[in-house]
């Protein structure tokens, strides 16, 4: 009796039933082009759980208007704004409707992930600031909770995105994620590393966009920013001219960071310096490889620095 209930209690959550438990969980290789419809529904239950309904006064009806439509609305205007169309589906008459029509019918996985980043940006932002007011308004699952369900999604499908700190993030290998870029995001968050953090954003967005080159120029920039923002919170003096280079040399004097690791610092400039400039006649195209590895890098560079710089504080 007592395993009924807790297998009761799980039926909220996500469920370790057969049909997942006898598939191959290590997933090695991601897959891009696709949003399959089950993980459609999947955010479908997460947006009604986490955003809420859309509740219209009519008639004799005496609704109260439900909070919920300022959300959809916003989402709605601001997407059919950006591609400038009047409406984001010919299917549904309030915005919810249109919202959920967009994502169950839209062909371009690009649209799709802009609808979740949007709406999970709302869920992190506007839901989270005032949470307490959401529930009492029908919410029955708390931004954390749906972020984190989320992403869980995304892996249990096998699809290489997770929303980090705003923004939908291109993952290449689950273990370097959440051992490095998650944890290089959050630290720069916890730690004051205002600039870093949106140049590392900046560079996850080009990757995913396919814009190879300028996402390692901006990897670069965000360890370049890490270096100097250490510096200036050890109230090291510097001239405003330096480079990674020697900003890992000047940490290197002030016994931040051991000598013995200044060679493999280096990578990052170096690559940086290789992309960010022309290439002559011919462009060679970029292997994505190089530039998974040039983000991944950043990543565990930049965990590395910070980790450095806080047993110093």
């Amino acid at each position: 009796m007592m395993e009924l209930k807790k297998v009761r209690g799980l039926a909220l959550g996500i469920i370790d039933i057969f049909s997942k438990r006898n598939k191959d969980k290590q997933k090695e290789i991601f897959k891009y082009n696709e949003i399959p419809q089950p993980l459609r529904i999947q955010i479908q239950h997460i947006w009604r759980d986490a955003i809420g309904h859309v509740r219209v006064a009519t008639g004799r009806n005496l609704y109260r208007t439900s909070s919920s439509n300022n959300p959809w609305d916003n989402i709605h205007k601001s997407l059919c704004k950006e591609y400038g169309v009047v409406s984001l589906s010919s299917h549904g008459h309030t915005s919810i409707e249109k919202c959920f029509a967009f994502l169950q019918d839209e062909k371009s996985v690009e649209r799709v992930l802009d609808i979740i980043e949007l709406s999970f940006g709302i869920i992190d932002t506007e839901i989270r600031e005032d949470h307490w007011n959401w529930v009492n308004n029908g919410i029955t699952q708390p931004p954390d909770d749906a972020i984190e369900e989320l992403n869980k999604r995304f892996q249990e499908h096998g699809i290489g995105y997770q929303y980090l700190n705003g923004k939908i993030v291109r993952v290449d290998s689950d273990y370097i994620y959440r051992e490095a870029v998650e944890p290089a995001v959050n630290l720069m968050f916890g730690e004051g590393f205002e600039v870093a953090s949106q140049e590392f954003m900046n560079a996850h967005e080009h990757f995913k966009k396919g814009r190879d080159k300028e996402a390692i120029v901006e990897a670069g920039k965000a360890f370049e920013s890490v270096l100097k923002s250490i510096c200036s919170k050890m109230k090291i003096k510097l001239t405003g001219k330096e480079t990674a280079n020697p900003l890992i040399k000047i940490l290197i004097k002030n016994e931040v960071i051991p000598e013995y690791l200044e060679n493999s610092l280096m990578g990052q400039p170096v690559l940086r310096n290789k992309h960010a400039h022309g290439q002559g006649e011919k462009t060679v195209p970029l292997p994505r490889y190089t530039v998974a590895y040039a983000l991944h890098l950043c990543a565990t560079n930049i965990v590395f620095l910070i980790e450095a710089y806080k047993s110093k504080k």
